[in-house]
């Protein structure tokens, strides 16, 4: 299997199965000497790990990280930092049901057609549980991102049909974390937890959308042609499990706009630099930023997995029923969002290390 790899200068590769004995990876290109805060690591993996409230999965977690090479005495030192993530509250017979059925909207026939053999534990490799090996290089990226004034901020903006419409001038983001549905909007957070708890009690599922904001950014992130950054940006959001889309800046309602209108404005502001009056770009002109805010939408699916019977068919063709059993999110949108942090990140960096 290819494909386990991110990224050039700072490079992640991650390893092991959803019911495995642990996963992890390894993260290439951490410049030495860098004081790395490994409560801060944990900190973010506790923000995606699975049991942390009732509208997500109850299986229980501690997402404890080992780091087993490459910092040493919490400084690092320039060898590629080795890490795992231990499995401890794995149930496989949950899922011996489906052993040769192929459940809706899953990567089950995919693998199995492309591989000739899959781990039906929990989806095996193509489990959203190898997205804790992200957050954790992630951590380390925006630990050094910040040290440099680029800070990292994504929050949920969407739940099914309720939308925040403010735009994230207009919020206090660091009331994120402040309810378990990670909205900044109070008020509009009570309604999405209410309405993903009737959802999981219906049996079903729910999508939305993740805003995220990349402040600070330096001008000049990302190469022409192929390797513009919100190509990269936008390769390394969509291998996130579940995410069906991105946009940037004004998205896809550029579409129904004029260009009088869309064009961002140059000026320059007090302090000599060069700015724009709008940033409907989202940061990025020609492949390339330009200073302002990196800001992106993110939409998500619902949960592939519910818990009601399913129409299906086995591996030999034959109908059958995918029993609703398991423990899975009813809205994978609060715990993803960490993970939109550390993609964003992982490239960033990867970007500021070519440019400086």
């Amino acid at each position: 299997m290819s494909g386990n790899s991110f990224g050039d200068i700072f490079r992640l590769t991650t390893f092991g199965e959803s019911h495995g004995v642990a996963i992890g990876g390894i993260i290439e290109g951490v410049p030495a000497g860098f004081k790395v805060d490994l409560d801060n690591i944990q900190l973010e993996l506790d923000r995606r790990k699975p049991g942390q409230s009732k509208i997500t999965t109850q299986r229980r977690e501690d997402d404890q990280v080992e780091i087993l090479s490459g910092i040493f005495e919490g400084t690092t030192i320039g060898t590629p930092i080795g890490f795992i993530i231990r499995n401890k509250d794995s149930r496989s017979t949950d899922y011996s049901h489906i052993k040769n059925t192929y459940r809706p909207s899953h990567a089950d026939y995919t693998y199995q057609e492309k591989y000739g053999i899959r781990d039906y534990r929990g989806g095996g490799r193509s489990s959203a549980r190898e997205t804790a090996c992200r957050v954790v290089a992630g951590a380390i990226a925006k630990q050094f991102l910040l040290s440099k004034g680029i800070n990292i901020q994504a929050y949920v903006s969407q739940v099914g049909e309720i939308k925040l419409l403010k735009s994230y001038e207009e919020l206090n983001l660091s009331e994120v974390n402040e309810n378990i549905v990670r909205c900044p909007d109070q008020e509009l957070a009570k309604k999405m937890i209410q309405y993903i708890d009737s959802v999981r009690k219906q049996g079903d599922s729910v999508g939305g959308k993740i805003t995220c904001v990349i402040e600070g950014v330096p001008t000049g992130l990302g190469e022409p042609v192929f390797d513009k950054f919100h190509a990269v940006l936008g390769q390394a959001i969509l291998s996130i499990n579940a995410v069906k889309g991105i946009e940037y800046g004004s998205g896809f309602g550029a579409a129904s706009m004029k260009g009088s209108d869309h064009n961002d404005v140059y000026y320059q502001s007090d302090d000599k630099k060069i700015k724009t009056k709008t940033n409907y770009s989202g940061g990025v002109q020609g492949g390339i930023t330009n200073g302002e805010d990196v800001y992106f939408n993110v939409a998500f699916k619902p949960v592939a997995t519910i818990m009601r019977d399913q129409q299906s068919v086995d591996e030999e063709g034959n109908d059958t029923v995918v029993k609703g059993k398991g423990r899975h999110d009813p809205c994978v949108v609060p715990r993803a969002v960490p993970i939109v942090e550390a993609m964003a990140a992982i490239t960033t960096i990867d970007f500021y290390l070519k440019q400086f």
